[in-house]
Parts: C-alpha cells; sequence; structure tokens
C-alpha cells in the first residue's frame, strides 16, 4: 500500500485524486515541522511558553525582575518608565545571545518603584533611529485620554479566584450554538460597555436565550476602536477599553458558572501597522515579525502579514495560544482571516474555481504548517476546546485531522450561506426564489468536515451593508414595528426572517452562529465612532429595549430565536447527521425533510396556503406539531392547530396544512 492511499482525505475524496502528492507533502511538512520543536523544547507545549520568558517577570532565585526582549538587528534597547522618572538612557538592556535583551532590577533597589500599575515602556536604537515602544509581551496597555499615546503597564497576577474547575466545554464541540458579541457594543448606551456590564447585563440574555457558546470579538488590544478588534497592537494584552484583566476573567469565570463556553475571536491573520503601538519594525527592520518588502503588506487590509516560516514567530504566536488558553481560561478560537494566511494572495479577487488552486505556488506552506502547530496545541492543552476556521475558498481538509491530510480544525465558518442570502434579498423576488438552488446552497459541503452555519454575522451587519431585518423591512423597522398596527412589509419580513433562520439553523451545519441583536432583528447597522460619523456611538450599542418592550414585533422574533435554540439544544439537532431531503416543489415553494428525527415542513409561497400538502417520511405512525412559526407568540397569525394528530397512510405519506410563508416541526409520538 502507497503511503498516499494510507492518508484518509485522498482516499475518500475523488476530486482530489490528481493531489496526492500535495496533500502527502502537507502531512510530512507538519511531521517535519513538529520533530524540529520536539527536538528543540521536548514538546509543542513546552515551545509555546515564550510568555514566560519574555517580557517583565519577577525571578525568585535572583530576587528581582527581569526584562527581555526579542529584537535581533536593534543596536541597543533601554527600559524606562515611572520607575526611573522616564528616563530613556539610565537602564540600558544586555544583549545576549540570539538576538535576546535583558536587564535584572534587584528587588531590594525597585520594591517600592517597580510595582503592579507601573507605567513602562522600551527605548529602542536601530538603523531607523530611535523610538519609544511598547513592551512586545506586556500584559496591559493604557491610552492616555489628552495625548492618545498609549503606554504599557506592569499587571502582576492579582490571585484571581476561578471557580470553573468543573466546567467542560464538550457540548459547545458536540454541537456550538454561538452568540457572536463584542463587549464594547453589548450596551444600549451612548458609550464603549465594558466587561463587568457584559458579565452582568448580558451573560443573562445569552443564558435566557439557550446559547452554549459565546465568540468574543476585539479582546486583544488594538489602537483603532473602529477595526472591530482586527487590527492587534498589543498579542498578550487583553483591551484596556473594557476594563482589566481580572474583569475579563471575571466574565469567562461566570459564563463558565453558567455553562457557556467563551471562544476567542484571535487575530493571528495580521497586524496594525502602526510602529509605535504595535510589532511593525520593532527592531528597525520590516522583517522581523513579518514578511520584507511587500510581501509584508496587506493591501486591502493596510496591516502587516506574518512570516510564519521564521521560528521565532512561530513560537511568539503559539505561545499567544497558550497564554490566552491558560491565563483566561478561554475554551478555543475562532481564527479570523485563514484565507487571507493559507494564500499569498489572500484569497483577493479569487473565486477559486478550479481545484489547482488549493495546491499551486501561492499557497502559503508555511501558514498552513502554523495552523496545523496551532491545532495541535490547542488540542494537547485542552481536548475540549475548539478551533474554528473563517476561510471562504474552501480550503480541503481545512476542518479534518492533520493524520488525515487536513490542517486540524473543528469546524469551518459557511461563509458562502451569508453572502447567499444577501444576495437572494437583493436580486430576487420572492416568487423567484428557487429552492433547488437554496438547498445546495445550505447542504453542500464537505462529509466529514463540520460547519458552522450563519444567515449573518458581524460582517453583515456592518455599514455599507444591511442586516437581513434591514434588507426585509428597511425603513418600516422604523415606523412599523407595533404589534397594535397592521404593516404588509413588515408581516412579509418578520415571516421571512423567521423561515431564513431556520432553515439555515436547521440543515445549513454542524454547529450555528448568531450575531449579538440580529436573534431580534436589530434595526441598524454597526458602525464605530469615527471622524465620518462625528465620533458617535449610535450605531456602536444594541437597543435591548426593543426585544424587551412586548408591544414590538422584535419581541417575536426574539422569542422565535429562543425556540429554535431550545429544538435545537433539546434534540440535539445540529450533531445529528445531515439532512434528509423528503419533498421539494420548485413551484409551490414548498419543502420537507427530517433530520434527528423531526421532520421540518417549509413554505415560502409569498401567497398561497395548502390545505392537503402530503408526502413521504421515514417512519408510519402518528404525527404532531410541536413548532411553528405561525404562532402568535412569534409575530404569526395563529393558523395552524397544534392539538390536531397527523397520520400516515398506506403508503407512509403524511398530510398537513401549511400556510404561506410558515415553517412547521413534526415529531412522532
Amino acid at each position: 500500500m502507497n503511503e498516499s492511499s494510507k492518508i484518509a482525505l485522498i482516499r475518500e475524496e475523488e476530486w482530489l485524486q490528481g493531489y496526492e502528492s500535495k496533500i502527502v507533502d502537507r502531512v510530512h511538512r507538519f511531521q517535519g515541522a513538529l520533530k524540529a520543536i520536539q527536538e528543540r523544547s521536548g514538546s509543542i507545549v513546552n515551545f509555546a511558553r515564550n510568555h514566560e520568558y519574555f517580557g517583565i517577570h519577577f525571578d525568585a532565585e535572583r530576587n528581582g525582575w527581569v526584562y527581555r526582549e526579542w529584537a535581533p538587528a536593534a543596536h541597543q534597547l533601554c527600559f524606562f518608565g515611572d520607575f526611573n522618572d522616564w528616563n530613556r538612557s539610565s537602564h540600558p538592556m544586555e544583549r545576549k545571545e540570539n538576538g535576546v535583551w535583558e536587564i535584572f532590577l534587584p528587588r531590594d533597589e525597585y520594591i517600592d518603584r517597580l510595582v503592579h500599575g507601573s507605567k513602562v515602556k522600551v527605548r529602542v536604537r536601530s538603523d531607523k533611529g530611535e523610538l519609544d515602544r511598547i513592551p512586545v509581551y506586556i500584559r496591559w496597555v493604557i491610552q492616555d485620554p489628552d495625548t492618545h499615546d498609549y503606554t504599557g503597564v506592569l499587571w502582576f497576577d492579582q490571585n484571581f479566584q476561578w471557580t470553573d474547575q468543573d466546567f467542560s466545554s464538550k457540548a459547545s464541540l458536540d454541537q456550538p450554538l454561538i452568540y457572536e458579541c463584542h463587549v464594547g457594543m453589548a450596551q444600549e448606551k451612548l458609550c464603549v460597555g465594558t466587561y463587568q456590564e457584559f458579565e452582568e447585563l448580558t451573560l443573562p440574555r445569552i443564558k435566557a436565550a439557550g446559547y452554549n457558546t459565546i465568540q468574543l470579538m476585539a479582546v486583544m488590544e488594538h489602537p483603532y476602536y473602529g477595526s472591530f478588534g482586527y487590527h492587534i497592537s498589543n498579542f498578550f494584552a487583553a483591551s484596556s477599553r473594557f476594563g482589566t484583566p481580572e474583569a475579563l476573567k471575571s466574565l469567562v469565570n461566570k459564563a463558565h458558572e453558567m455553562g457557556i463556553a467563551v471562544v476567542m475571536d484571535i487575530v493571528h491573520s495580521h497586524a496594525v501597522k502602526n510602529v509605535n503601538e504595535g510589532l511593525n519594525e520593532f527592531d528597525g527592520t520590516d522583517y522581523q515579525y513579518f514578511h520584507a518588502g511587500d510581501r509584508g503588506y496587506h493591501t486591502a487590509w493596510d496591516s502587516k502579514v506574518f512570516d510564519y516560516g521564521k521560528p521565532e514567530v512561530k513560537q511568539f504566536l503559539l505561545s499567544n495560544i497558550r497564554y490566552w488558553l491558560e491565563e483566561f481560561h478561554f475554551d478555543g478560537f475562532r481564527f479570523d482571516g485563514v484565507t487571507s494566511m493559507m494564500y499569498t494572495h489572500h484569497g483577493l479577487y479569487m473565486d477559486f474555481d478550479h481545484a489547482d488552486l488549493y495546491f499551486d505556488d501561492r499557497v502559503d506552506d508555511d501558514a498552513i504548517v502554523y495552523l496545523q502547530l496551532a491545532n495541535t496545541l490547542i488540542h494537547e492543552l485542552r481536548p475540549d476546546a475548539l478551533s474554528i476556521a473563517e476561510d471562504v475558498s474552501g480550503m480541503p481538509g481545512l476542518a479534518r485531522k492533520i493524520e488525515d491530510g487536513g490542517i486540524g480544525f473543528d469546524f469551518r465558518m459557511a461563509m458562502g450561506v451569508p453572502d447567499y442570502w444577501i444576495k437572494t434579498l437583493k436580486e430576487k423576488s420572492d416568487e423567484e426564489w428557487n429552492l433547488h438552488e437554496l438547498w445546495h446552497q445550505l447542504t453542500y459541503r464537505p462529509a466529514k468536515e463540520r460547519s458552522i452555519a450563519y444567515a449573518e454575522s458581524h460582517d453583515q451587519a456592518l455599514v455599507g451593508d444591511k442586516s437581513l431585518a434591514f434588507w426585509l423591512m428597511d425603513k418600516e423597522m422604523y415606523y412599523s414595528m407595533s404589534t397594535m398596527q397592521q404593516n404588509l412589509i413588515v408581516d412579509r419580513g418578520v415571516a421571512l426572517h423567521k423561515l431564513i433562520r431556520m432553515i439555515t439553523f436547521s440543515i445549513g451545519g454542524e454547529g450555528y452562529l448568531n450575531f449579538i441583536g440580529n436573534e431580534f432583528g436589530h434595526p441598524e447597522w454597526v458602525d464605530f465612532p469615527r471622524e465620518g460619523n462625528n465620533w458617535s456611538y449610535q450605531y456602536a450599542r444594541r437597543q435591548w429595549s426593543l426585544v424587551d418592550d412586548p408591544l414590538l414585533r422584535y419581541a417575536h422574533l426574539g422569542a422565535w430565536d429562543r425556540a429554535m435554540i431550545s429544538l435545537g439544544t433539546k434534540y440535539q439537532v445540529l450533531a445529528a447527521p445531515s439532512a434528509r431531503q423528503l419533498y421539494l416543489d420548485p413551484y409551490r415553494k414548498l419543502l420537507a425533510y427530517e433530520r434527528a428525527g423531526l421532520i421540518f415542513v417549509f413554505s415560502f409561497h409569498p401567497s398561497e396556503s395548502f390545505t392537503d400538502f402530503h408526502f413521504w417520511v421515514p417512519e408510519a405512525g402518528t404525527y404532531r406539531i410541536i413548532l411553528h412559526s405561525d404562532a402568535t407568540e412569534f409575530g404569526g397569525f395563529d393558523r395552524l392547530d397544534t392539538t390536531v394528530d397527523h397520520f400516515t397512510d398506506e403508503h407512509q405519506n403524511l398530510k398537513v396544512y401549511v400556510p404561506s410563508r410558515v415553517m412547521l416541526v413534526l415529531e412522532k409520538e
């Protein structure tokens, strides 16, 4: 038996038969990289501990503080801060081997000066001149409200008392029901929300909504609030905008007490180009952490691109993963911009319409190896942790085991699904919806790779685009959402909003994601304070008062989402095998399928109801409706009677009444 026949990805995916050597090479490159790490450090876990060596730490044996920095091309580093009255030259660091700089500060001499909360920087002299920089491994960074200058802060362990020892994220790994959220915009007030407010006010809402996982955006420090947390400057610092590191730990701890896993949106795809705040040109070169020249610059994102082939960069990023897992008890990561990482063209202006594009010379093999190492580390540290890839390219094997020829993620984001919904709503009338196309878009995915389905995420809610609710109802959401009035546009929008989310949820993947507030049709886009909007917080918040008002139809949508998530949890719908189509009529816009032993029936017809819709079901017997979107509590017209039993006939057909723009779920008694 040749080697390629042993690799499951090649054996099981016929369309990859011509790329055996490429996939075998993928496995070999990973094995070689892992072996090199093991020979150097003993294990990948030991390799990923740069944060314990670099940065500022107390050395008990030497009885003092040690600060270390990696800056191979620098001529001199000097440590300074309020401990030495901001003297930029009085504390020069000593150059050690391999580009490491070090300084030791005896405890007896600095016991009252180098303390928790001390502000520090490092002066770097290089070919580019002299610049004040923030220590790379700093744990907290603050901005001066007057000068807007960023400064590192010594944040020593505050002995936070964790109470989550019995928590396991296995339920989330089995069937992730993800609530994607941003701490700063999670409150209704016109300002930046805090970790504490999120813990006290938002977590109870998420728990009540039934989600078992939250995905926290913008955790790592970023100088520009409007970047949504995607232009990272300080990779080991929790964003000080929202509070202290202990406040973030408390948030995670409380979520665990509620049975909710916390996944972090980790950004290893690029870094902010800012020199003063970030990594860029730290030692005076553009290639210390990043690729040199044009390859190191991401034109679409105006940011810097990591050189994943450098051992020091791999160690930096892998240590970052270990740090967030262990220090803050995160339960895994959603890796942002994986498409950008895996290709030197970053996926820009690419359709990925041929398999050659997954294996040509524009694939960044070093990035692939890094992602494999990252997943290996995550699962060695936390076997129950989640790793999720945001990839639009469809890279084969992305969410398969490395030994199977894959890259090792647990899930991949089904990024084509929200694009399909937006395109449909923008370009087609209701009568033009193609159910064959809809079924294909929601069910066509690699058989052995688990996907996270979603109708919309933060991407679709950003200014310049519209959320699903806004596409459906537009300005009517401002004037006609009262339960005391009738509006045909709102009736249609509410009905389709429920159907779109339920069909995406029930057949689109093995996990599900919702962006904060979109479950109840939040009426506005997301736009962070910036010069173009006069630094307004109007659109960088969530208006919970809308869903809390029983006289507004937002409450109906919120209730529907709770019912949908409850159904999925009770019957483990997303953990079940993929949906089995039972009936599809493109003309009458009727669809029926089975998943997790439940029968789902949809009518997308805009006006006609069907009194005698009958279709074959896998099991004969008596069925009863356990959920339907036409209930008044969900903003429907109550045209269905849930007390009626439905019997299969001699041909194992089931007959049901299906009103227009309604879906229903039946269970065999």
